[in-house]
């Protein structure tokens, strides 16, 4: 029901929507924005363009760049793709699953609206459902460890498996290989991989075969001085988060000058002091310095006397990657750089590219930063590039951390709906056996939508891998790419556990907050006051 006025008061601003409207409205939504995404779901994902306001075109199927293009403005909406956020930044891939997951998850939950289950019963199914599923997933995994090459070398293939780059699959899987295992470390036996320690920077003008992996970190910036030198050998390498000037005092001070040799004076004293600072510097040995702030003058000039290399207002993000590339550590003063704080770097230089200008810091010795220089020969087949890429990062990533893999093709999904149904006939009763056994029927939407990208009939060829399942042929799913039904493991397509598990959690998290929402007050935006 859909009203302005109401006996509770609420403003005539508002529009309010209660009940079994609520549901169906919030419901649609999220299978909208499903169907929307579905089609780019699979090595045969269709492309979606993207037309801003001023007229800039994004094409792609990644779904995580499709969302953000979307800009979509419904609540329902946004809770959804704030899930699918999760995803990325947990996982690094999975993004569309979560939304098709959660799409198909809501429309078996109207279902059973529509047969007058209360919408806190079908929660509760649905989260014991998800508790059985991932439980399921816990069991069907394969451990995987850093030196299982072949398996972690075709997860990244499966990665980038439909991308528009990949014919040059070979090339960026073995650099996302060898980019991860230089920044993973162990806590025990656990692997751990800092997430910002592989930095992706597209560039133009290249083949994409020609990516390479840089043991350092590339920086879109430029010397603080024309005169400081252009390359440095065997760098010293200084970070300051602090500015390289005299600072303006903390509480109100006034200054009394009654002669021009008074302010000449004052004028030398701060560039002493700024002269002293550089001295500092110099004399740790550094002859790279990165300062997260300003680097004010003289000081700049100071230092390309001196011939130290400078590079002024450095992203701290970029500050923390130097640190982990050198081994050098962060001081917030001139004072306190010390050569016990320096770090080190095969060298240092800059290089202008068109227009651009960057920084290189590369050859460091034992980095836990890296950079892959991911190239294309235009800007948007190098974006591509940086998107499959970055998925491939992510899901070695997430494969060696979990230490689980499974097969993809939509194998794991059609045997976690055979177990969840078996488990609910055998564990369960009532109302709560019939949400799960929905829940269960939502999963096979994955391997549907694989199959009809394809142009297959998702019916038939469906029914064939179930029935394979049912003799116990866990890993047989539907290649996309040949047509057929194959041994996903034997086919190579792997794919991390923790896609798996979070896209599960994640749609199902979108699904419940949906199902708990019975009211919704959206207030129209306030005019603008007219000045009088």
């Amino acid at each position: 029901m859909v009203n302005r006025r109401d006996t509770l008061g609420v403003s005539e601003d508002m529009e309010r929507t209660t009940g079994r409207d609520a549901h169906r409205s919030n419901i649609s939504v999220i299978h909208a924005l499903a169907q929307t995404v579905r089609s780019t779901l699979g090595p045969k994902g269709m492309d979606k363009m993207v037309v801003d306001g001023l007229g800039d075109i994004v094409v792609t199927n990644d779904g995580f760049t499709l969302l953000n293009e979307m800009r979509v403005r419904h609540p329902a909406a946004k809770l959804a793709i704030e899930a699918a956020v999760t995803q990325q930044d947990k996982v690094g891939d999975g993004t569309t699953t979560v939304i098709v997951l959660a799409g198909e998850v809501l429309r078996k939950a109207e279902d059973l609206l529509e047969m007058d289950l209360h919408p806190a019963v079908i929660a509760r199914g649905f989260r014991t459902a998800e508790r059985m599923a991932q439980e399921i997933l816990e069991d069907i995994g394969e451990a995987v460890g850093p030196d299982d090459d072949e398996i972690i070398t075709r997860i990244a293939h499966t990665a980038m498996t439909g991308k528009a780059v990949e014919s040059a699959k070979e090339t960026l899987a073995s650099l996302a290989i060898q980019a991860v295992r230089k920044v993973i470390r162990y806590d025990g036996k656990r692997a751990v991989i800092d997430d910002d320690g592989v930095k992706l920077e597209r560039m133009v003008g290249e083949p994409t075969e020609a990516s390479t992996l840089m043991k350092g970190v590339l920086l879109a910036r430029e010397r603080a001085h024309p005169s400081m030198p252009t390359r440095v050998e065997r760098a010293n390498v200084g970070l300051i988060d602090q500015p390289i000037e005299i600072k303006d005092p903390e509480i109100a001070t006034r200054i009394h000058i009654s002669d021009p040799r008074q302010m000449q004076a004052f004028v030398e004293q701060e560039r002493k002091n700024l002269a002293e600072m550089v001295e500092r510097i110099v004399a740790s040995g550094c002859n790279v310095l990165f300062c997260q702030q300003n680097i004010e003058e003289p000081a700049d000039d100071f230092l390309s006397q001196a011939g130290v290399f400078a590079v002024r207002r450095v992203p701290r993000g970029d500050l923390v990657r130097l640190a982990k590339a050198t081994g050098a550590r962060i001081v917030s003063s001139p004072h306190m750089l010390d050569a016990a704080y320096l770090g080190r770097a095969g060298k240092v230089r800059e290089e202008t590219l068109g227009k651009s200008t960057f920084i290189y810091v590369e050859d460091c010795e034992d980095p836990k930063a890296v950079t892959l220089l991911v190239k294309g020969s235009t800007a948007h087949a190098a974006e591509e590039a940086r998107r499959a890429l970055e998925d491939a990062v992510g899901d070695i990533g997430s494969a060696l951390t979990r230490g689980k893999v499974v097969a993809g093709a939509g194998a794991v999904e059609v045997e976690l709906t055979r177990r969840l149904r078996e488990r609910a006939r055998t564990e369960l009763t009532g109302k709560e056996r019939l949400v799960t056994e929905a829940f269960a029927d939502a999963m096979t939407v994955v391997p549907r939508t694989l199959i009809e990208s394809s142009g297959a009939d998702a019916i038939d060829q469906l029914s064939l891998v179930e029935a394979r399942h049912e003799r116990h042929d866990i890993w047989c799913g539907f290649d996309v790419v040949s047509g057929q039904l194959v041994d996903a493991w034997e086919a190579g397509i792997l794919e991390p556990l923790e896609i798996k598990t979070q896209a599960l959690a994640s749609a199902t998290e979108v699904a419940v907050t949906i199902l708990r929402i019975d009211d919704i007050l959206i207030g129209d935006a306030p005019a603008a006051e007219s000045g009088g």
